[in-house]
């Protein structure tokens, strides 16, 4: 195991673009239609338990990968077993965050471009600083953290600006009740952004500060789930719910209808820049945890190695995944 090079700001940062990454770019908890901002809160409160317990976990083996650790827990058989499941995971989620980024670039702006294209100029981007290692990782995500806020801050002051907010579309409150609200953040919010990130878990023993895991873990999803949340509201708000379920990417519709002063409008490519900052951070990290979680299972010395190999699956499974954006939702 190298050694730890990463602060707990890095750590934070990352988390922080890994779990608004995709999350930003699709329909979110629409099963909850005008209450699906509060089933986005109840899946960051109960994801909260869950990095209890990775960082306990973490706690007793510092210096192991998980994949090294569920071995010493159920055995070598059964270890082995749960680890090569966690890589097939890490593998399956980034083909499906990549699949996210080509169909949102195919979409907005190159609707004859071939899919593989898309996915494959970004995915050598990925293989590249994967290949360089976390350090890179981590630092390309303090560079890239402040210009996607400033993005966000910008764009949050444009459409108050432009008058579009009507608050009355997030009315009425709990119409069906809560259990339904509870059924769609049980099975959707809790997974998708906030357990993903359980691939952090592959990250933690380069932390240069073990004591700062648990706080920067759970300010992290914090925050995360607290921009989610307000993106949510904003969404509904301006687009009304009949809207955001049939649209493919609410934000980029919501961002569609910001117009000020009859000359700042079509503001598209600002959302675009964003959710490629998002996507990428988010296919970098998992593809990285398969990485280095591959070459500590089966004793490969030099995980740089198969940067190539497993990229090249990632791209296929991208692909292969699903005949269409709809059957891939």
């Amino acid at each position: 195991m190298e050694k730890a090079k990463i602060s707990a700001t890095q750590l934070f940062i990352l988390m922080v673009l890994f779990e608004l990454g995709s999350a930003l770019l699709v329909p979110l908890a629409m099963g909850a239609k005008q209450d699906a901002w509060l089933a986005i809160l109840i899946g960051m409160l109960c994801s909260f338990f869950f990095f209890l317990i990775y960082h306990k976990l973490y706690s007793y083996y510092p210096d192991l990968l998980p994949t090294e650790y569920m071995q010493k827990i159920l055995g070598k058989v059964l270890g082995t077993l749960l680890a090569f499941i966690y890589i097939v995971y890490f593998l399956y989620d980034a083909s499906r965050v990549l699949r996210d980024f080509g169909e949102m670039l195919l979409t907005f702006a190159y609707p004859d471009t071939p899919l593989f294209i898309a996915n494959a100029l970004l995915m050598l981007v990925i293989i590249y600083i994967t290949r360089k290692g976390i350090e890179a990782i981590a630092r390309s995500g303090e560079l890239l953290f402040i210009f996607m806020y400033f993005l966000a801050i910008a764009g949050f002051i444009l459409i108050i600006s432009s008058g579009l907010i009507d608050f009355k579309n997030l009315q009425p409150v709990l119409k069906e009740g809560i259990l339904p609200v509870a059924k769609v953040a049980l099975t959707e919010t809790l997974y998708f952004p906030f357990t993903e990130a359980i691939v952090f878990t592959m990250l933690l023993p380069y932390l240069s500060n073990p004591k700062k895991a648990n706080v920067t873990m759970l300010c992290a999803t914090g925050l995360s789930g607290i921009n989610l949340i307000i993106t949510m509201i904003i969404n509904i708000s301006v687009l009304g719910v009949d809207l955001m379920t049939r649209s493919q990417f609410p934000l980029l519709s919501t961002v569609q209808t910001i117009q000020v002063a009859d000359f700042l409008e079509r503001l598209d490519v600002f959302f675009m820049f964003a959710m490629v900052i998002g996507i990428y951070f988010k296919v970098s990290i998992l593809f990285y945890a398969s990485i280095i979680s591959t070459a500590t299972l089966f004793k490969i010395k030099s995980p740089s190695r198969l940067a190539y190999p497993l990229g090249i699956i990632v791209l296929f499974l991208s692909i292969t995944i699903a005949s269409n954006f709809q059957e891939h939702l």
